[in-house]
């Protein structure tokens, strides 16, 4: 039990979502109190009609590090929801799920921001005690309490995106993801990819004060959660979404290519375009990306981003425009002279 708290303690100090993750599993493979054969932390992710098993965490007696499913570009290769009809039940009676013998599965659900989307799902030899669910089951409260702090802390009050002060960090992890290639110690034993770049786009509201002076603020704010909902609808799960304040919105996106960011944005573009906002009508927006370079800052990767969009505003609004295409057309000038300094906003 002593170990139990201490593991505990050390959980609760993480502010890395991946490392709480990770620390997770960790704590219920290696507990004194019990014995389990393999822990994994599973999540729900993708559209309803089409939604899949992502495994967060994965850990087996005897391993040194968790192992994790990582699709960046094609969600497919991931198993349906309708293929685990346990964990399916699981998430529908939001309870605890028992089956199998010899392994024995237990499925636990974790409830996170107000619906369960995750599950921790055990493997053992021995059927789980009454009193060994019960204290895993106060373990995962706790894990489900410091993910709602870090969600009070990470995202914008109005539409639960991100927010800006949580960018630099996740910014600096991408580009030295960025430059190593991938993530060191990632043992994807599923898919094997070719390294790809990171993007960043700036989203910038046509218009919006006047929709905020011919409709009000209420009308203004039910605008921006309903471009927040068609982010979440449109971009993939991974991607990082933000709001920066007011109606400026960024994304933080990992693409093979050039072509691949482009087309993702102008997806978004169009439907933004096509649908109704109540009271508004239509609503366009203006995007400008730029890949992020080796040595990259926040502030100098927003600020080619941010150039972009300007250019698509001068060029007539609701459209996207690459900072390296207009480089490389000579619209715009690049001075970068890969020297910048770490600078955070």
């Amino acid at each position: 039990m002593k170990k139990l708290l201490q593991d505990l303690s050390h959980l609760s100090g993480l502010r890395d979502r991946q490392a709480m993750e990770f620390d997770l599993v960790r704590l219920i493979v290696q507990s004194d109190i019990w014995r389990f054969q393999t822990v994994r932390l599973v999540r729900a992710v993708g559209p309803p009609d089409d939604q899949r098993w992502i495994t967060l965490a994965r850990l087996s007696q005897g391993q040194s590090q968790p192992e994790w499913d990582k699709v960046w570009f094609d969600t497919s290769t991931l198993p349906l929801l309708a293929d685990f009809a346990h964990r399916e039940e699981a998430i529908m009676t939001e309870s605890t799920v028992r089956f199998g013998q010899a392994p024995y599965s237990t499925i636990f659900p974790i409830d996170t921001q107000a619906s369960v989307c995750s599950l921790l799902e055990v493997e053992s030899t021995e059927p789980v005690s009454a009193v060994t669910e019960a204290l895993i089951d106060s373990v995962l409260r706790l894990f489900e309490n410091l993910q709602g702090l870090l969600d009070y802390g990470e995202r914008d009050t109005l539409t639960e995106l991100l927010n800006r002060k949580t960018f630099d960090g996740a910014f600096l992890r991408a580009a030295q993801v960025q430059e190593a290639g991938d993530y060191p110690g990632h043992t994807d034993r599923r898919h094997t990819q070719l390294p790809a770049s990171y993007w960043l786009a700036v989203i910038d509201i046509d218009h919006f004060k006047q929709v905020n002076d011919n409709f009000g603020h209420l009308i203004g704010d039910e605008v921006l959660l309903l471009l927040a909902r068609q982010m979440r609808v449109n971009f993939r799960f991974h991607d990082q979404l933000y709001r920066f304040g007011g109606e400026e919105f960024v994304v933080l996106m990992r693409c093979p290519h050039h072509a691949d960011a482009a087309a993702a944005l102008e997806r978004f573009r169009h439907q933004v375009e096509i649908h109704d906002f109540p009271q508004v009508g239509h609503i366009t927006v203006s995007i400008g990306f730029a890949p992020l370079r080796d040595n990259d800052t926040p502030s100098g990767a927003f600020g080619r981003a941010d150039k972009a969009v300007y250019h698509a505003k001068g060029l007539g609004r609701n459209q996207i425009c690459s900072f390296a295409a207009l480089v490389e057309s000579g619209e715009l000038q690049d001075q970068y002279d890969g020297t910048e300094e770490v600078d955070f906003f």
